[in-house]
């Protein structure tokens, strides 16, 4: 070997043994990555950060309802508990309804319109089909028992008719129940409140008495009727 060899074998003996004495081999010094996702520390550059988004699975809150512009639809049933029962058996029913409310309390107009007929007095050859209609006015208030679920009570003061050929109804007793007459009514109900912010389903109960549907041989009689049905309302 020639005198470059013997150095280079001096050199490598050399690094055997510190590695040897060392115990572990040296480690490599790497650079800390960049993260470009952490926050710079000073006070404005987390003042312009984005605001967070809920997170995945969290509840929105609820939306706001409107009040203002109500209508209000309804089908059901309109059944009679006076001496007009004998007559015509409970009618097929739609109520319409418009109102503005103003917090708890709303004014409205209404109309309605009824199909009967009379086979509770004629046999079915003889008994004859009719509509009954009407319009009423009056005032409502509600009461929330939860964001989505309330409960209301109205009054209402109309005029209910039915109309059917002349006379048909005065030939049974019933001489004011083919011209306007005055009828009084309440109902009760339940509400339900969509995530659509105008739409709300419900469910009510009615009772009035209905002059016009008094018996006129029979001064005891008392015109009463009821209606129950579901519906929809939208607030514009």
């Amino acid at each position: 070997m020639g005198k470059w060899g013997l150095v280079f074998s001096v050199c490598v003996t050399a690094s055997t043994w510190v590695v040897a004495a060392s115990g572990e081999p040296p480690e490599p010094v790497l650079e800390a990555p960049v993260r470009f996702s952490e926050q710079p520390p000073d006070g404005d550059a987390q003042q312009n950060a984005s605001p967070s988004l809920p997170a995945l699975g969290e509840a929105l809150p609820p939306r706001p309802r409107t009040r203002g512009l109500v209508l209000e639809s309804t089908l059901g049933v309109l059944g009679f508990a006076g001496e007009f029962r004998h007559v015509a058996p409970p009618a097929y029913w739609f109520h319409t309804q418009l109102g503005y409310e103003i917090g708890w309390l709303m004014m409205f107009v209404a109309a309605e319109v009824a199909l009967t007929d009379t086979t509770e007095s004629l046999d079915e050859s003889q008994s004859m089909g009719f509509a009954m209609w009407g319009f009423s006015g009056g005032v409502r208030a509600t009461m929330h028992a939860t964001e989505r679920v309330a409960f209301y009570l109205q009054a209402e003061v109309g005029a209910l008719t039915a109309d059917v050929p002349r006379d048909a109804l005065v030939i049974l007793g019933f001489r004011h129940a083919e011209t306007l007459n005055p009828s009084y009514g309440s109902r009760v109900g339940v509400e339900w409140y969509q995530t659509d912010r105008h739409l709300a389903l419900f469910a009510a109960l009615g009772g009035r008495l209905a002059e016009g549907l008094a018996k006129t041989a029979a001064p005891s009689d008392l015109p009463l009727g009821w209606d129950a049905g579901a519906g929809f309302r939208y607030t514009f």
